[in-house]
Order: C-alpha cells, then sequence, then structure tokens
C-alpha cells in the first residue's frame, strides 16, 4: 500500500459526522476555492475536486443514500487536504505545488472508484473525463 494511501485512510478515518456537517457547510466557498485552481500540470484536478464535492454535498443532502459513508468521509478528507494552507507540497510552488492535493484525490477516485463510477452515471456524468483514465 502506497504511503499517499495510507495518508488517506488516517485523514478519513478521522472524518466524523459533525467534521462531514462542517464541510458540507464550507462547501459553497471551497467550490469557488477549488475553481481559482490554476495548475496546468494537474490538468484534471479541478474537475475531480468539483465532483467530489458536488458528491459529497449530495451525500449530505440525502441525494446520494447509495454511497457508502466511508466513500463520502474519504471525499471529504479529499476536500479538506486541498484546502488546507499547509500540506505536503506547498501549494505555492508552481510546477508542483498541487502534485500532493492531485495524488490525494487520485488516491480517493481509484479506491472508491465503483460507487463513485455508479454515482457519476447516475448523474449522467462521464467517469472517463472524471477519473484519473483521461
Amino acid at each position: 500500500m502506497s504511503e499517499i494511501v495510507k495518508f488517506v485512510h488516517r485523514g478519513t478515518s478521522r472524518i466524523t459526522p459533525r467534521i462531514l456537517k462542517g464541510i458540507h457547510k464550507k462547501l459553497p466557498f471551497l467550490k469557488v476555492e477549488f475553481a481559482t485552481i490554476n495548475a496546468p500540470k494537474f490538468p484534471h484536478l479541478v474537475d475531480q475536486l468539483e465532483f467530489l464535492a458536488d458528491m459529497v454535498e449530495d451525500f449530505a443532502e440525502g441525494a446520494a443514500e447509495d454511497v457508502p459513508y466511508l466513500t463520502t468521509a474519504s471525499a471529504a478528507f479529499a476536500l479538506a487536504y486541498a484546502h488546507r494552507q499547509y500540506d505536503l507540497i506547498p501549494d505555492k510552488d508552481p510546477e508542483f505545488g498541487h502534485a500532493d492535493d492531485s495524488a490525494i484525490v487520485r488516491a480517493v477516485l481509484i479506491e472508491h472508484e465503483r460507487y463513485l463510477a455508479e454515482y457519476a452515471a447516475r448523474r449522467g456524468l462521464n467517469w472517463a473525463k472524471i477519473t484519473v483514465k483521461p
């Protein structure tokens, strides 16, 4: 198991229903923040973050009841991590600043592909455009 996956598992294990509610309340702000990310080396990152944010929002509002809590908690962790001001690789680095954010998001997408792909299909979204398989 890669170190990134272990890191995601540890972070996900700390996402309680209370924390999920807090992230849900901040989603409008987070979506605006994510839309401003300029990461040409990681062209799918913004769309992936927006997808995860929409899924967390739908889950919290009862519109994605087929998505397991663990999947939602992992997505919430990825969103919270991408929002952090201080992370493994500072976002200020123009070359690799979002490499860690992208790795964490990709780990969530890969680990929970089954449920996330089903969620995307129910919403009429093209999973191939969202996932790591462009």
